[in-house]
């Protein structure tokens, strides 16, 4: 067997956001955010699920951080709760932000980097009952929000990310209705992805004015789509409309200071009203706002699409939560796009397992836009959900998960095959360090290499931990 050496800088991680771990939903001063109320609507996430205890991670912090120490890990990216921090989206809760000064604390005692995330989709529900994302008011507010983390950690926290994967917040929450708030409407999610965009621009700049050398930037998360026809005109439309919606959206504003015009003529085309409504909400100097430079941007994937311009003989099986709500295409110009069956594993949630993919992205974007901007790269989310089964052996809990331990070495090995093209590629993150809410699916989904007992809240480490923890000591695949 041959050893494949990882960079001295690369570092290694694990990611969890707040509303999926932390719990304490309503204590301590928090108060609701979209997600407290969107999995109080009947149907909107499986089970009837929601994250009031979640995994207790607003009382077990130590126990978790000493679980990451135990592991090797060397940086953990968490986010803040903003309905925490500023519920309602009003006056400072002191002891919101008390509680992420002591997590801070606890993971430097620990020596693993703090890497901050400031939003990853817990905008506080009073905020939306004003229109949320599309209401223009709601960037100033992000921006109190952000200068109240950096008041409190500043001096501790030198990593800051403004926005955990935009997409999902804006076209699958505002257009596609999978995600809170669940509206289903081409013109508020093109309004709450650019006032997404603009918040992340103008947290970036008041940041960069406060301290140079913070190391700022965003998430993204990006899918590779090819065409099921290389040669058939229509197949080849359906990938540039899914790249153009799903990547090019954010990229291009973001580091070229434009929305891409050719997606803006598709959305035209099928919703004029939307991109009137779009063209509205942008305001002179807006796109050089969102423009800021950043130092980092995060590459979030998990899987890529075969497209088709017309119905496929197999259609795939669904890759969205069963959940009896209406949802429709988070796409705002949707029509001809077809998924394509091509036989690769899945996960749980029938995503494809594509690690080559994954390098695929990573190439993009720097080729296209990071390296002319001096912007590093890192894998911030990569993970899969398995129908873990857990067992117990000479009195201790173990989950023989070999399905996610194949996966989390197949994707470093994509990422080190990145790094030796040539790609300033610097760390990777798995998704999750713990079973946790997901989103629509609930607790129906386990992605982490640490189990949780959700009625005991036991943690175990997982094969796929262990695996994790045996490369980071060896720094070594």
């Amino acid at each position: 067997m041959t050893s494949r050496q990882f960079p001295e800088n690369f570092l290694f991680g694990a990611a969890t956001a707040a509303y999926q771990i932390e719990g304490a939903a309503f204590e301590e001063g928090r108060t609701a955010s979209i997600w407290d109320a969107f999995a109080r609507v009947p149907g909107a996430v499986i089970g009837g699920d929601n994250g009031d205890i979640a995994c207790e991670h607003y009382r077990r912090y130590p126990e978790d951080v000493a679980l990451m120490k135990h592991m090797g890990l060397e940086t953990y990216r968490f986010s803040t709760s903003w309905s925490r921090v500023r519920p309602d989206g009003g006056k400072v809760n002191q002891a919101g932000v008390d509680f992420y000064s002591r997590l801070v604390d606890e993971l430097l005692g620990a020596d693993i980097l703090p890497w901050l995330t400031l939003y990853h989709w817990d905008m506080p529900q009073a905020l939306q009952e004003t229109g949320g994302w599309t209401n223009r008011d709601s960037v100033e507010k992000f921006v109190e929000y952000a200068s109240t983390m950096h008041d409190a950690l500043g001096d501790r926290v030198n990593v800051w990310t403004t926005m955990n994967e935009p997409w999902c917040s804006s076209f699958l929450s505002y257009t596609g209705g999978e995600h809170a708030p669940g509206h289903t409407s081409n013109t508020e999610g093109l309004r709450a992805a650019h006032h997404l965009l603009l918040a992340h621009g103008a947290t970036t700049r008041l940041l960069r004015g406060r301290d140079e050398t913070l190391n700022l930037g965003l998430t993204l998360n990006h899918i590779v789509a090819d065409p099921a026809d290389p040669q058939n005109e229509a197949d080849l439309d359906a990938v540039r409309r899914v790249d153009g919606q799903f990547n090019r959206w954010f990229l291009d504003p973001i580091y070229r200071g434009a929305y891409p015009a050719d997606i803006i003529e598709d959305i035209r085309a099928v919703d004029p009203g939307a991109i009137a409504q779009l063209e509205q909400a942008i305001h002179d100097g807006d796109l050089e706002t969102i423009s800021q430079p950043i130092d980092t941007q995060g590459v979030n994937y998990y899987h890529g699409d075969l497209l088709a311009g017309q119905p496929p003989a197999q259609a795939p099986a669904s890759a969205a939560p069963s959940t009896v709500r209406t949802t429709r295409s988070p796409y705002p110009s949707h029509e001809g796009i077809y998924e394509v069956e091509r036989g690769l594993a899945r996960t749980a949630q029938n995503w494809e397992v594509q690690p080559e993919g994954l390098t695929r992205v990573l190439q993009r974007v720097w080729s296209e836009y990071a390296e002319a901007a001096g912007t590093t790269l890192y894998v911030t989310e990569n993970g899969a959900a398995y129908d873990d089964v857990a067992t117990v052996e000479d009195g201790e809990t173990r989950v023989h998960d070999a399905e996610r331990t194949d996966y989390l070495r197949l994707h470093l090995a994509a990422v080190l095959d990145a790094a030796d093209a040539g790609i300033d590629v610097r760390g990777y993150f798995y998704w999750s360090l713990f079973d946790n809410f997901e989103w629509a699916w609930g607790y129906d989904k386990r992605f982490g290499i640490v189990r949780v007992d959700y009625e005991t809240q036991e943690r175990s480490l997982k094969d796929s931990g262990r695996e994790y923890a045996r490369i980071i000591a060896a720094r070594s695949l």
